[in-house]
């Protein structure tokens, strides 16, 4: 990989080796401790000390670039922008369900140009940087290129959301179920594995009505690289909006106009 962030990826390759060995001892420990935050969220201390090892090491290698986390905050700033969510899906590596993540991106002058998404406890890692396509592998010697699928048609697609609680406390359940009901498929797999599976080219589109800029930033371009399109219910480009719509670029625009209409933000 020869594209500008080739060493951000690499950089962002290892700080996932080390905290995936972290999170990985942590899952399926019944004596992890588990508090809730003020937006009723769960939060572990593994989620808080695999933050805390990023941060550590990335102001080692890179003391000038800022850092925004789940857990922490921002740190410092400048066009740079390290975005991370140490355990996106909590509530599963709670549970002892293998659906959880590490996010990690790099974003430059608001652009996500990197991102790294993985899950050990599934054996998967998916990443990207901008120029030199979207991957799934441990790592760059032996991933896999990913591309989004070619289907043309919401009869002939599959859809990935996490839940309907949200779409309903967002007012557009039933809009919701009638863009379902025009799909070939759809299936719950819920928080960043949506939108990988879009980058794989296994679905076709994944949305998700309440989300934060670290849930979002890493996916980014991985689909993109893929091929796909990420935007906002409002149509706009990136992990910006309260909400989030990924596709195989074909599908968006049907998509968006079934969706985009009722959900905050939206014009």
């Amino acid at each position: 990989m020869t594209g500008p962030y080739a060493d951000d990826l690499s950089l962002a390759l290892s700080l996932a080796d080390e905290v995936d060995a972290l999170t990985l001892a942590g899952f399926g420990n019944a004596s992890i401790r588990v508090e809730t935050k003020p937006d009723l969220t769960p939060v572990t201390e593994i989620d808080r000390t695999a933050e805390d090892l990023i941060r550590t090491l990335l102001e080692k290698t890179l003391p000038d670039d800022s850092v925004y986390g789940e857990e922490f905050g921002t740190k410092g700033g400048g066009p740079r922008q390290w975005v991370i969510d140490p355990v996106d899906g909590t509530k599963n590596f709670i549970r002892g369900i293998p659906v959880w993540a590490t996010l990690i991106a790099l974003l430059v002058e608001g652009d996500p140009v990197m991102g790294v998404v993985s899950a050990p406890a599934l054996g998967e890692r998916w990443f990207a940087s901008r120029g030199d396509g979207a991957w799934k592998g441990r790592n760059r010697k032996n991933a896999k290129r990913l591309r989004v699928s070619g289907i043309e048609s919401l009869s002939e697609a599959t859809l990935s959301y996490s839940d309907l609680t949200g779409w309903e406390a967002a007012g557009s359940l039933n809009r919701f179920l009638d863009l379902q009901r025009k799909m070939w498929r759809t299936r719950a797999f819920g928080d960043f594995w949506s939108y990988m599976l879009v980058a794989e080219g296994v679905v076709e589109a994944a949305t998700e009505p309440s989300l934060e800029l670290y849930d979002m930033a890493a996916l980014v371009p991985i689909v993109e690289e893929a091929g796909g399109r990420f935007t906002s219910l409002a149509g706009v480009r990136g992990p910006f909006g309260v909400d989030a719509l990924a596709t195989n670029g074909v599908l968006h625009d049907d998509v968006l106009r079934l969706l985009g209409q009722d959900l905050p933000g939206a014009v």
